[in-house]
C-alpha cells in the first residue's frame, strides 16, 4: 500500500484509499472486522517488529508492492522506524505444482507457506534486497503469510508468486473440470457443454471433445477454448447418442484427464449414405432374371434399403418405380427382368429407422429382348364388302404402348378356334383404325381378325374374330379422263386424271398399231418380268424409238380383281405420231453379225457369224458407228479388237441422252477389208 511519508489519520474511523494493484480498498481501524476475497491478501499494520498487540489498521491488498519510503504507513499510530505489516491470504491452488516466490524487502521480509517459512530475508539494510525460491505447492487450498518489517531508515517491500510453466519443470496435470452439464437443443439441434472454472494459475485452456456412442474419443478435440462452456453446432443430425469429455491443459502443456462422459440424443435430420457397389452389377447377355449386390452401410440406426426400377435415366426415386414396395431388403435383391426390349436402370437407396432415406447408388444396367406384346387392343372389329374389298373397322384402343408399331390384318378360311388354322397377313402396320383388303379370291367365307403389334413383332390381344362371306367384284372401274399423249426423241409422253374408283390398284397402258385397217392393242410390257406394266403413277413415258409411227395409245385403270375396260368396251384411247428421227444414209447392207442389241446406258453386244470373209482373212476387229443428225452421216465412235471369242461389246460413253440414237456396226478383216454394216437403235433416258 504505497502511502507517502507524513501522512497523518485523523481518526481511527478514517477512510483512506489503498492503491493495492489498482485494487482499491478501504483501510479500517483495527477495532473492525475485516474480510478479503480469496486470492486478495488481508494486510494488517502493528506498531511494532513483532507483530504483538492491538493492530493499527486492518485492509485487504491484491499485489503486495508497496515503498514508504522514510515516511509511516498511513495509520494512526503507526511509526516511521519499527513497524511491521502483515500479509495473509488462504486459496485454492488447483492441481498445484512448481511456483517461484520472488521478494524484495528493505528491511526484513519472510514468507510462509501453510505456516512452513519458504523465505527468510529477516535483517535491518541500507538497500533493497532480493531473493527468488523455488517452491512446489500441493494440490487444494493452502494459506500464504508474508511478514514484513522496518527497524530502521526506508521501508520497501515486494512479494510475488507465480507458477513455473517450462514443459520440463511442470509436470503436474491439472485437474479435471467439474460441474459439467451438457444441454442439447432440438430447436437449433445444437449442443451446450459447461463447466466449472478450475483454480490453477497457469491454466492455459480446456479442450472438449465428442464420441458416438460405441465409439472412442478422437485424439483431436472438437474445440479449444479459454471459456468455461462451448456450443457444438457441429453434431450430426443422425439421432445417435453421443457423448462429451472436457479436458484443462496448462501452459506447460500438461493436460487433464477428462470429466465423466454426458451424453445427449440428437434429432435425427440426416439420411444414411448411398449404397456403394450397386453400379458394379452388369451382364452381356438379356437375362430375364437379375440380383443386386452391393456394399452394406454402417449407420447405427439403418433400417434396410429399397430398390428401384426404370426404363429412364436418371431412375427417379417415385412410388411407381419401386420394386420392394414398404419391405425393405437386405445386403442384395432378386427378382424378374420384363422382356420389354427396353434397357432397365436399378438403383438402389438406404433407409433408417426414422425413415430418411439416403441419395440413389450408382445405377445398374441391364438390355432385355422384347417377349411382351401391346396392350393396345382393336375394339368392336367389324367389316363389309363392296367394290373396293373387304374393309374393316375397329374402335381405338383404350391403352397403348409406348413401342405400339400399328395393327396387322389376318384372313384365314378356318376360325381361330380350329387348332392348326391358317393365318395370312394380308395388312401390316396400319395406324388408323380401318383397313381393306382389296382382293380377297371370291366365293369362299373367310375369318377376319385384328392384331396391335410392337416394334418388336410382339403381338397383343386380337380383336373379336369377324367373318365375311366374300362375293367379289366384276364390275370395271371407269374410263380414265385426261389422256394425253406427247412424241419425243426419246418415245412418247403419255399423262392422264388419277383414278378415284372403288377398288382401283394399278393403271396398264395399251399401244395400238393399226394391221390392215384396224387397230390392235397390247399393254406395255415390263422389260424384266415381260409382264403388263402395272403404272401406280399418273404419267408414263412408253420409250419407243423415234421412227415416225402412227400409234394409238389407250389408259386404263385396273380393280383389285383385274376388271378393267378396253378401247372396245369404253376405254379412253388417244392417237400420235411419233417423231421421226431414222437415219437419211443408205440403209444398212449388213453385216456377219446377229444378235446385235444396245440399250440405253451406251452398251452394245453382238455375236459373230462367221470368223473369216469371203476370201478367207480372218476378223480383226469390229468398228462403231453412230448416226449424225447434224452432218447427216455415220460417224465412227470407236473400234473393238477380236478377242477369239464368238462375242463382241463395247460402251458408248459418250451416248446422248434423253434421244433416240442410232448404231451401225461393221467387221474389220486382216486382210484391210470391212464389211457392210449392221443397224441397231437405243433409246435413251
Amino acid at each position: 500500500m504505497n502511502r507517502p511519508r507524513g501522512t497523518t489519520v485523523a481518526t481511527a474511523g478514517a477512510v483512506v484509499l489503498a492503491t493495492a494493484g489498482g485494487l482499491l480498498t478501504t483501510a479500517t481501524p483495527a477495532s473492525a472486522a475485516v474480510t478479503c476475497a480469496s486470492p486478495v491478501f488481508k494486510r494488517t499494520f502493528y506498531a511494532n517488529t513483532t507483530f504483538s498487540g492491538t493492530p493499527k489498521g486492518t485492509d485487504c491488498d491484491s499485489v503486495i508492492d508497496q515503498n514508504w519510503g522514510t515516511g509511516a504507513p498511513g495509520y494512526k499510530g503507526m511509526p516511521a522506524d519499527n513497524f511491521g505489516v502483515r500479509w495473509s491470504t488462504t486459496r485454492d491452488f488447483g492441481s498445484g505444482g512448481p511456483f517461484t516466490f520472488t521478494v524484495s524487502s528493505r528491511d526484513g521480509i519472510r514468507v510462509y507457506l501453510d505456516g512452513v517459512r519458504k523465505v527468510d530475508v529477516w535483517k535491518n539494510v541500507a538497500t533493497t534486497v532480493s531473493k527468488t525460491v523455488n517452491v512446489t505447492i500441493p494440490s487444494g487450498k493452502h494459506s500464504l503469510r508474508v511478514d514484513f518489517v522496518n527497524w530502521t531508515g526506508a521501508a520497501d517491500v515486494k512479494f510475488a508468486y507465480t507458477p513455473r510453466t517450462t514443459a520440463t519443470v511442470d509436470k503436474v496435470k491439472p485437474l479435471v473440470p467439474t460441474g459439467t452439464t451438457v444441454t442439447y437443443s432440438t430447436a437449433t439441434t445444437s449442443t451446450k457443454v459447461s463447466w466449472a472454472k478450475n483454480k490453477e494459475m497457469d491454466l492455459a485452456g480446456y479442450r472438449v471433445y465428442r464420441r458416438l456412442k460405441g465409439t472412442s474419443y478422437s485424439t483431436k478435440p472438437i474445440a479449444t477454448t479459454t471459456s468455461t462452456s462451448y456450443t457444438d453446432t457441429t453434431v450430426p443430425k443422425d439421432g445417435n447418442v453421443y457423448y462429451y469429455e472436457v479436458r484443462a491443459y496448462d501452459k506447460a502443456g500438461n493436460t487433464s484427464s477428462g470429466t465423466t462422459d454426458l451424453g445427449i440424443t440428437t434429432l435425427d435430420q440426416t439420411a444414411p449414405a448411398a449404397p456403394k457397389g450397386v453400379e458394379d452389377n452388369w451382364t452381356m447377355d438379356y437375362p430375364d432374371k437379375i440380383t443386386l449386390y452391393w456394399n452394406s452401410n454402417t449407420e447405427s440406426d439403418l433400417a434396410g434399403y429399397r430398390v428401384y426400377r426404370s426404363t429412364s435415366f436418371p431412375v427417379a426415386l417415385t412410388p411407381e418405380n419401386l420394386l420392394n414396395g414398404d419391405k425393405l431388403s437386405g445386403g442384395g435383391y432378386s427378382g424378374p427382368l420384363p422382356q420389354t426390349g427396353d434397357v432397365y436402370y436399378y438403383v438402389v437407396t438406404a433407409v433408417d429407422t426414422h425413415g430418411h432415406e439416403s441419395a440413389a447408388s450408382g445405377t445398374a444396367m441391364y438390355y432385355t429382348r422384347d417377349l411382351i406384346g401391346p396392350v393396345d387392343t382393336a375394339l368392336n372389329a367389324r367389316a363389309t364388302e363392296d367394290e373396293a374389298g373387304v374393309t374393316l373397322t375397329w374402335d381405338a384402343s383404350e391403352r397403348t404402348s409406348d413401342d405400339f408399331a400399328g395393327y396387322s390384318v389376318f384372313r384365314s378360311r378356318q376360325p381361330r378356334t380350329v387348332a392348326g388354322a391358317r393365318r395370312e397377313e394380308v395388312g401390316k402396320g396400319v395406324k388408323g383404325t380401318r383397313f381393306t383388303d382389296a382382293a380377297p379370291p371370291p366365293g369362299v367365307t373367310y375369318y377376319y381378325g385384328v392384331v396391335a403389334l410392337d416394334r418388336a413383332g410382339n403381338g397383343g390381344a386380337p380383336s373379336q374374330e369377324v367373318t365375311v362371306a366374300v362375293v367379289g367384284n366384276t364390275t370395271a372401274p371407269a374410263a380414265v379422263t385426261g389422256v394425253s399423249a406427247v412424241p419425243k426423241e426419246n418415245g412418247v409422253a403419255l399423262s392422264w386424271d388419277a383414278s378415284n374408283e372403288p377398288g382401283f390398284d394399278h393403271y396398264r397402258v395399251l399401244r395400238g398399231t393399226l394391221v390392215d385397217g384396224k387397230w390392235t392393242y397390247a399393254p406395255v410390257q415390263d422389260s424384266w418380268t415381260l409382264r403388263p406394266r402395272e403404272i401406280t403413277e399418273t404419267t408414263f413415258r412408253d420409250a419407243v424409238p423415234a421412227d415416225g409411227q402412227q400409234v394409238r395409245y389407250g389408259v386404263v385403270a385396273v380393280d383389285q380383281y383385274g376388271n378393267q375396260l378396253t378401247p372396245d368396251t369404253g376405254a379412253t384411247v388417244t392417237d400420235v405420231t411419233e417423231l421421226d428421227l431414222r437415219p437419211t444414209a443408205p440403209p444398212a447392207t449388213g453385216a456377219p453379225l446377229v444378235n446385235l442389241s444396245t440399250d440405253a446406258y451406251g452398251g452394245l453386244a453382238w455375236a459373230l457369224s462367221s470368223a473369216t470373209n469371203e476370201n478367207g482373212s480372218k476378223v480383226s476387229g469390229f468398228a462403231i458407228h453412230r448416226w449424225n443428225r447434224q452432218t447427216g452421216t455415220f460417224d465412227l465412235i470407236g473400234t473393238e479388237p477380236e478377242d477369239n471369242s464368238s462375242d463382241g461389246s463395247w460402251y458408248d460413253r459418250t451416248q446422248p441422252t434423253a434421244t433416240t440414237v442410232y448404231y451401225r456396226v461393221t467387221v474389220l478383216y486382216a486382210d484391210g477389208t470391212e464389211s457392210g454394216a449392221t443397224e441397231t437403235v437405243a433409246v435413251t433416258d
